[in-house]
């Protein structure tokens, strides 16, 4: 019998991020950058539950924003948020350097190429964000 683990999207932000921080100076910071990602992710995510936003039907999942990664899951918050409402969500999904160059692909690499500069910036908007819920 399989395991399901029902999501908690805030739980999850601070726990990745939390991992990252005690990986960041360690000779494993190409992790702490993947984490970085995965946390601030699941703080948008988090976000986005709290402006009542909820994840689409199954067959829907293409496109959205909860089941979607970085860069993509900036675009789609641009294409479904509305201005005032959404403002602090969308301050993140218009912002370019917010987890720029972050990509859930990363998880598949040899990390050589994930850079000491991204990462360092990426706990900072990670801890920005996950300050925000």
């Amino acid at each position: 019998m399989a395991t399901t683990y029902p999501p908690n999207m805030k739980a999850a932000a601070h726990r990745h991020l939390a991992a990252a921080k005690l990986l960041e100076n360690t000779h494993r910071r190409d992790v702490a950058g993947y984490l970085f990602g995965i946390a601030a992710e699941c703080a948008l995510k988090t976000l986005m539950l709290s402006l009542g936003m909820r994840p689409l039907a199954r067959d829907q999942r293409w496109n959205d924003p909860f089941y979607a990664h970085f860069k993509e899951l900036k675009t789609l918050i641009r294409d479904q948020c509305d201005g005032r409402r959404h403002q602090d969500l969308l301050r993140y999904a218009t912002d370019g350097r917010f987890m720029e160059h972050w990509d859930v692909t990363m998880r598949y690499s040899d990390g050589k190429l994930i850079a000491d500069a991204w990462v360092t910036r990426w706990a900072e908007q990670a801890t920005d964000v996950i300050g925000e819920i």
